[in-house]
């Protein structure tokens, strides 16, 4: 198990097999073509099949050792042969994020039990449920990413909510932001494996034009402004303390 806490590059793992491997199977052939001094006794056949001891069944212990709710988990699935730093580059162009941020808070999410998140078999398994991490984590590791994650997600709507409430932008301003972030927050959760239903994806957008309408509204209110409908005309005056 690998103590790191922030993978960000990924180790090289493209299957091939490693230097080892090739010189020994390379002797093993030079074996085999060496002519047996007894070339008159009689010889195995070729077909013999090979000891079963010798033959690895390393699918079946590998699915042995991962717990079924592992195998089972279906998130992430969309990003199989995805590399970590094509994930890592999109959400550092569209959130504060990062990959590994993302994927963990999503897991902490999805293993949380009445006493708590499944912390170190989230890190154990972490290649197996998510396609983009090659390498398993500490509970410790695994409990940073998800409070990084928390961290930057309060940051983040913190000053969005003081953008939206300070009056820097319009109505209308503020509908075209929240139609762009829904965007790529839609993205995410239909690669996480959410199916989204064109109406209760638009139901969704109408009632959060609303929620901003209704902030924009109230902070003019707190800074003691009046804000014009931009759809109507009409003219709402702060209230009177």
């Amino acid at each position: 198990m690998n103590d790191h806490t922030d993978p960000e590059s990924d180790a090289t793992d493209d299957g091939s097999a490693p230097a080892g491997d090739t010189e020994a199977t390379g002797e093993a052939d030079s074996a085999r073509d060496t002519p047996d001094e007894s070339a008159d006794a009689p010889s195995e056949s070729a077909d013999t099949p090979d000891d079963p001891a010798d033959t690895p069944d390393e699918p079946a212990d590998a699915d042995a050792d991962v717990p079924p709710e592992v195998r089972k988990y279906e998130r992430f699935k969309k990003m199989d042969g995805a590399r970590y730093e094509r994930v890592n580059e999109f959400l550092r162009d569209r959130t504060y994020v990062t990959a590994r941020e993302w994927a963990i808070a999503r897991l902490c999410a999805d293993f949380r039990t009445e006493t708590g998140v499944e912390m170190t078999k989230i890190g154990e398994n972490l290649p197996e449920l998510v396609p983009f991490m090659t390498d398993t984590y500490t509970p410790q590791a695994v409990n940073q990413a998800r409070y990084s994650f928390e961290e930057k997600v309060t940051k983040s709507g913190a000053t969005f909510l003081y953008g939206a409430m300070s009056g820097f932008f319009t109505a209308e301003d503020l509908d075209e932001m929240m139609y762009e972030v829904t965007e790529v927050a839609k993205f995410l959760l239909e690669v996480e494996g959410v199916d989204l239903a064109v109406a209760d994806e638009l139901e969704a957008e109408d009632r959060i034009s609303e929620v901003m309408r209704e902030v924009r509204t109230s902070s003019a209110d707190l800074r003691g402004e009046e804000v014009r409908c931009p759809e109507c005309g009409h003219v709402h005056e702060p209230a009177e303390e």
